[in-house]
């Protein structure tokens, strides 16, 4: 019984799932749109907006902890120097999942995660 279990191991070993999520972020954050499965785009959509939320508070802490978790040091600026203002005045939110239907390879629901206006 998985009763309280929370999130999904995608037949990974944790490192492995860990660096899947770590550029995922990065590459939502870096192009503010990607393509992938639904699975995928659930987990992931929690870490973005706790990156994004970081970057509202601005501190020294906070970019600490984006700089130790996103892939390249320019995602990280553009937390805090674009998406941070940006987001300023909304109290969470920052993503939308658009489904697309079945991927054409193996049948995966395939959706597009992407940053909010």
């Amino acid at each position: 019984m998985r009763h309280r279990i929370d999130g999904r191991k995608f037949d990974r070993p944790t490192d492995q799932r860990l660096a899947l999520y770590r550029g995922l972020v990065t590459d939502l954050l870096r192009h503010e749109q990607i393509r992938t499965t639904e699975a995928k785009a659930k987990e992931v959509r929690s870490m973005a907006e706790k990156m994004i939320t970081l970057g509202k508070k601005g501190t020294l802490t906070a970019r600490r902890q984006v700089l130790g978790f996103v892939y390249g040091s320019d995602v990280a600026k553009k937390v805090f120097d674009d998406l941070g203002p940006r987001y300023s005045a909304r109290p969470g939110g920052y993503t939308r999942i658009v489904k697309l239907g079945p991927r054409v390879g193996d049948g995966a629901p395939a959706v597009i995660l992407e940053l909010v206006e």
